[in-house]
C-alpha cells in the first residue's frame, strides 16, 4: 500500500499568519484557511485592550505618547501571531455531550511588537 499524507504541527515560538475568524469576550479565534482551531486568549492580546460587545471585536488602545488610538481587530483581517502552545486531546475519550473538545488547538499571542493585524504595521516595499 502506498499513500501520502501531510502533517501540520507548528512549533512553539513559530510565527504564523492567519485571518481573524471571530471574537469572544474570552479572546480571538483565528483561521489558517485549512485549520480553524487557533485561539488567542485575552491575556495574550496587546495591552491595554478591551472587548466591544456591540461590535463583537477587541480593541487595542494604542497610545503613541500624544493621544490614544483605537485599533480594531475586525473579522476577516489578516493577523500575525506567535505560537505559545499546541494542545492535543484524545477525542476518543471525550464524553458524548462534550462537543467542545478539539483534537488539536493552537494557543497564540499577539502581545509583541510586529504581531497583530498586518494593517497595523507599516509594510515597506521589498
Amino acid at each position: 500500500v502506498l499513500f501520502r499524507y501531510i502533517l501540520f504541527r507548528p512549533f512553539e515560538e513559530e510565527v504564523l499568519t492567519g485571518r481573524v475568524a471571530r471574537s469572544t469576550p474570552e479572546g480571538v479565534w483565528v483561521t489558517l484557511g485549512f485549520f480553524e482551531d487557533v485561539f488567542i486568549p485575552k491575556e495574550y492580546l496587546q495591552s491595554p485592550c478591551k472587548f466591544d460587545a456591540e461590535d463583537n471585536c477587541w480593541i487595542w488602545e494604542y497610545a503613541d505618547g500624544l493621544e490614544t488610538h483605537n485599533m480594531y481587530m475586525d473579522e476577516r483581517e489578516d493577523i500575525r501571531f506567535r505560537v505559545v502552545k499546541v494542545e492535543f486531546n484524545d477525542v476518543a475519550r471525550r464524553k458524548e455531550h462534550d462537543d467542545q473538545l478539539l483534537p488539536m488547538k493552537i494557543i497564540g499571542t499577539v502581545s509583541e511588537p510586529g504581531l497583530g493585524l498586518l494593517s497595523w504595521w507599516r509594510q515597506d516595499n521589498i
